[in-house]
């Protein structure tokens, strides 16, 4: 168990500090391995981008070549956002297995299951919390089934291998919703939240609590409530939130509605107790609240000017009378399911969030805290907490401070439009906070854009050197980029994903890294060379 207490201390947390200086030794090992041999370890650190299914996969086959090839040894930090955070997440729960996590993806995608009754037990479950909000249906209803699995372990659960040092330090990229306006005007750098197996908080303020106790009620800096520590498929649902836009986003959910009207028997027997003579009197009604969300029923407004969602209520609660007065005693286990009053309450927070759009809400940990001048945090009793995508689709941010002394980012962009679009928007958040980034010029992302090659190498005068590769490029697509995007575009359906489809996807995504070892090595040494140069760092053959 974690601290109790909000951590607020400039710099690295401890046990970050800790595991990042024992894999200083593995890494050391690896580049001797590599024949690079030195005395200080750079500090290297890999980004996969959003782009969800797609992500998803690619980073999988990325993390899979760097292992073949002896890179990923080499790796001090992992950070990912989106559909990225699945394959980095996916890697510590197989403990760094990579021939078992290919193995499981191909199981995954050999077969069209989804254990539906599972994932709304679990989203049943989640509605009973007082924050229950979009993101648990997303996570629960939505992700689960792209990714066909849902898996139980937290984050905690991860530290023995960073610990050890014998997997890189996982970062995983979020964003305050809640300041998306200051990020809209100033792209104020505390907008972004991370997740590790050690903590979850605020870099840019400092501000950290014990992932066990992410979630629990804190006030004036100390915990007055523990909450239990949130699942993986929780935190995929929260990382990989923006799969779409909107309205995009809205579809999904309002599909997802849709497709409880038509379950099976056997589906609602293992869900909800009491079931049997469910029937009409809660496919008819959820019709009918479908349909009213569908038309976009405007919410009205009590006298106090907060939304009143009174005809949502009543609704709901008419037919639930109804519903429970005609229903028999449980006849199975009626423990280990939600009833049928826990369903038609699952119904009703979630068209209500669904009404007011409320995304990953949790208690503010920094709720009356005295060391924190900017009210704008404190004063909250709630964050919202979504996709980082929405600011940056790749998590530069998480690994640019200096406190994490970064020499060399390898950028893997899993985007399906403009590869550089990443480049772009990191350059001006570093412009505006005076972080060092290399600059490129505008016209020379344009050109690339058009034609990207599929590695590029961006050097500034001061800061970490980058390597941006793009997924899909010239290189391995030829002049079929158009076609390979259209076919794993973002928003397709996790149904058309066969196994079939996933295996060219994979195998380009580890092309990527195997045609462009030489130039990852090179950079590997010059960053030792540079950062270490009383320790030279002798070189034998490049191999």
């Amino acid at each position: 168990m974690g601290s109790s207490e909000v951590s607020i201390i400039p710099g690295l947390q401890k046990e970050e500090k800790v595991a990042v200086e024992r894999r200083r030794l593995h890494v050391l090992k690896a580049l001797k391995k590599l024949h690079i041999e030195a005395d200080e370890a750079p500090v290297v650190a890999v980004l996969g981008s959003g782009g969800g299914l797609r992500a998803h996969i690619a980073c999988l086959g990325v993390l899979s070549e760097m292992k073949e090839q002896g890179l990923l040894d080499a790796v001090t930090y992992l950070a990912g956002v989106s559909g990225s955070t699945w394959a980095i997440s996916s890697l510590y729960t197989n403990d760094g297995d990579m021939e078992a996590l290919e193995a499981d993806l191909r199981h995954r995608f050999s077969r069209q299951e989804w254990d539906l009754a599972k994932s709304l037990q679990k989203t049943i479950q989640a509605a009973r919390s007082e924050n229950y909000s979009l993101t648990d249906f997303w996570a629960y209803m939505v992700i689960s089934k792209q990714t066909r699995e849902l898996p139980e372990s937290h984050l905690s659960n991860m530290k023995k291998p960073v610990e050890e040092g014998t997997l890189p330090y996982p970062i995983f990229a979020a964003i305050d919703n809640d300041l998306q306006p200051s990020w809209q005007e100033a792209k104020a750098q505390e907008t972004w939240f991370e997740f590790t197996p050690h903590h979850a908080g605020f870099p840019a303020l400092g501000a950290y609590v014990s992932i066990t106790h992410f979630g629990s009620k804190f006030k004036k800096g100390r915990l007055v409530r523990t909450h239990p520590e949130r699942d993986l498929s929780f935190l995929r649902g929260l990382w990989g939130s923006a799969l779409g836009n909107a309205e995009v986003n809205r579809n999904y959910i309002f599909d997802q509605l849709r497709n409880l009207l038509t379950l099976r028997g056997d589906v609602w027997r293992r869900t909800v107790a009491n079931a049997k003579y469910i029937g009409r009197r809660i496919f008819a009604p959820l019709l009918r609240l479908q349909q009213s969300l569908q038309r976009e029923r405007p919410v009205l407004e009590d006298e106090g000017g907060e939304p009143n969602y009174n005809w949502l209520t009543e609704m709901l609660e008419n037919w639930t009378r109804t519903s429970l007065e005609k229903q028999e005693q449980p006849d199975e286990d009626p423990e280990s399911k939600g009833s049928v009053s826990d369903f038609l309450d699952f119904v009703r927070k979630t068209s209500i969030c669904a009404s007011k759009w409320e995304w990953g809400t949790t208690h503010n940990f920094l709720y009356k805290h005295g060391g924190i001048r900017d009210k704008t945090m404190s004063s909250r009793r709630h964050l919202h907490l979504v996709d980082a995508g929405l600011a940056i689709n790749t998590p530069f941010p998480l690994v640019l401070p200096p406190t994490r002394e970064v020499h060399l980012i390898l950028s893997f962009d899993f985007s399906a439009g403009d590869p550089f679009e990443t480049i772009r928007a990191t350059t001006d958040y570093c412009r505006r906070h005076k972080i060092p980034f290399p600059h490129v010029e505008e016209a020379k992302l344009d050109l690339w854009s058009k034609a990207p090659a599929s590695c590029y190498i961006l050097k500034g005068e001061t800061g970490p050197v980058v390597m941006h590769f793009p997924l899909f490029n010239t290189d391995a697509c030829g002049d079929d980029i158009e076609a390979w995007s259209d076919t794993y575009d973002t928003f397709k359906l996790a149904d058309t994903y066969t196994l079939d489809v996933v295996r060219p996807l994979l195998a380009l995504a580890k092309m990527n890294v195997r045609e462009n070892k030489k130039k990852i090595l090179r950079e590997m040494r010059n960053a030792a060379m540079l950062y270490y140069p009383k320790h030279y760092a002798q070189s034998c053959s490049l191999v």
